[in-house]
């Protein structure tokens, strides 16, 4: 299945409405994307970056330029979304 490449939210809530554990889940799958920067400090993507809802669900913010940069990771952030029945909100050509 394909979809357009945009922007998009991945909440930390399963389709059923449970919230997805571990607690950290979006730091260590935002972690998957980060690199260290010259000053030997590991840093978060520009294109992936935790975040989190108004009631306080955590959330992975996914930039559509990261397809650009790399295919496989933009699919990758989709698939994790999917394998594990979390909310996707797709927010087109939003900023984020």
């Amino acid at each position: 299945m394909t979809h357009k490449i945009e922007n998009f939210i991945i909440v930390g809530i399963t389709n059923d409405g449970k919230k997805f554990r571990p607690s950290d889940w979006a730091d260590r799958l935002c972690g998957v994307m980060s690199a260290f920067g010259a000053d030997n400090r590991m840093t978060y993507s520009p294109y992936v970056r935790p975040g989190c809802t108004l009631k306080g669900d955590k959330t992975v913010l996914v930039d559509a330029g990261l397809y650009d940069v790399e295919p496989m990771a933009y699919n990758f952030m989709i698939n994790f979304a999917r394998d594990n029945d979390l909310q996707i909100d797709w927010v087109g050509d939003t900023p984020l």
